[in-house]
């Protein structure tokens, strides 16, 4: 075999020396230039280059609405003015109450009586003083005490309400009982309501009485009323005795 290596004592090329590569095909006419290559990381520097300039003008502009770089974050947004609300009727303050009073207004109370004016409730609800509550004959025995606060006046079964008893210790006695009283009236004429009035009070007693025909007697009975008693005829002796009366009750307590 040859010793000699691959390529050696090869004619050249035409047009090459030896030791040269061959050139390339000379473009020119009908030998159109290959198209330029752009590197396929352009793009991307060019994207990352805006996403830089946006970031920086988003904090530069952060910074000159806070405040020239005085604040340290964007400025919030103002909170809403609160509302004041007007005050529940429930917890209107109420004015205070006098102890003890009853501050729950009326409709229908009656007006405030006046001077010298009196109210319903003070009218008064019995007859006025005066008044003749009984008039007529009373016969009043030794054994029957009558009860003249009664219309007409009877014995009670409850002795404690007789007024007017008669006794005959000698002469015949009028005696006042359980808690009545009596006393002679004195004037010529027969007294009246307001005569018995003035005198009752001060003079009367409950002493026995002395009686004979034609004698007036001023008294009260033991509920109040006052009495007039005129003696028309006395009768009887012993356990037989009694008194006729002309009586006259009126109602009411003195004057």
């Amino acid at each position: 075999m040859s010793s000699h290596e691959p390529g050696q004592n090869w004619p050249p090329q035409p047009g090459h020396a030896p030791g040269q590569h061959p050139a390339g095909p000379a473009y020119g006419i009908g030998h159109p230039a290959p198209p330029t290559r752009t590197p396929s990381h352009r793009g991307a520097w060019i994207g990352a280059a805006a996403t830089l300039a946006a970031a920086v003008i988003g904090v530069v502009g952060t910074y000159l609405v806070s405040g020239n770089g005085k604040g340290t974050g964007p400025v919030a947004a103002p909170a809403p003015a609160p509302t004041t609300a007007s005050p529940a009727a429930d917890d209107a303050p109420t004015p205070d109450a006098t102890p003890g009073a009853d501050t729950t207004p009326t409709t229908d109370a009656a007006p405030a009586a006046g001077p010298g004016q009196e109210t319903a409730s003070a009218a008064p609800t019995g007859p006025a003083p005066g008044t003749v509550h009984w008039q007529g004959t009373l016969v009043i025995t030794y054994v029957e005490d009558k009860d003249l606060d009664a219309a007409p006046p009877v014995m009670s079964e409850i002795n404690s309400d007789n007024d007017f008893a008669v006794y005959p210790f000698g002469d015949h006695m009028l005696r006042p009982d359980n808690g009545a009283k009596a006393l002679m009236w004195k004037g010529a004429k027969a007294p009246t309501y307001a005569d018995c009035a003035g005198v009752v009070g001060t003079q009367a007693t409950s002493n026995d009485i002395r009686i004979k025909t034609g004698l007036t007697v001023c008294g009260r009975t033991g509920e109040g009323r006052l009495v007039r008693m005129t003696v028309k005829e006395t009768a009887g002796q012993a356990g037989d005795t009694n008194a006729t009366f002309d009586v006259v009750v009126w109602a009411g307590e003195p004057a």
